[in-house]
């Protein structure tokens, strides 16, 4: 597997090995020694699949008290990931960093805990399958607005679908109580 670095300190791309032949293909989607020495956490507990039509977005979500590291990847379809650093006190609050995931490309995206994250899907379905370093908890779920216009994100629809609570959560900003502190978020190796 390749692991390439991203602007934002921990959010990696992750392009494994992959094998064709004429039956189809063979990849390995993780190996806990092989991530470990990429510097990529070895212990994930949760593993969460959602399947969503085209021009859906989702996010942007994270959890504060028991914060969830992600191991994204497209299983069928094509997604839009996006990560987004929400870090009270972090040199890149508020940059974001979003990368094309597919299932014809299989790359995975890595995004520590202290982050937030989203997707928009790009095919008529996606199915996004990720691996999670802890437990959701359903009273530790927060958000960042998906159209905070201090991110800036420039989502591939004119028409989102959402959820109410997506559409709902508040703006992005530094004096939020509930956001993470830089100084706890889980330290990774560069």
């Amino acid at each position: 597997m390749r692991v390439v670095a991203t602007a934002l300190e921990g959010v990696r791309i992750i392009e494994p090995h992959v094998f064709p032949d004429a039956r189809g293909f063979f990849l390995e989607s993780y190996h806990a020694e092989r991530y470990a020495q990429a510097g990529l956490p070895e212990r994930f507990v949760q593993d969460n699949h959602s399947r969503s039509a085209r021009g859906t977005i989702r996010g942007f979500h994270y959890q504060l008290r028991r914060p969830q590291g992600k191991l994204v990847r497209v299983v069928h379809g094509v997604v839009f990931d996006v990560a987004v650093d929400i870090r009270r006190g972090s040199p890149t609050f508020g940059k974001w960093v979003g990368v094309e995931l597919s299932a014809d490309n299989k790359r995975q995206l890595f995004i520590p805990g202290g982050f937030a994250h989203g997707f928009c899907v790009l095919a008529d379905s996606s199915e996004v399958e990720y691996k999670c370093t802890d437990y959701y908890v359903p009273d530790d779920q927060h958000g960042v607005r998906w159209d905070d216009p201090t991110i800036g994100i420039p989502w591939p629809t004119a028409d989102p679908v959402l959820s109410d609570a997506d559409r709902a959560y508040p703006l992005l900003a530094p004096t939020r109580e509930d956001l993470p502190r830089y100084d706890a978020a889980p330290a990774l190796p560069r």
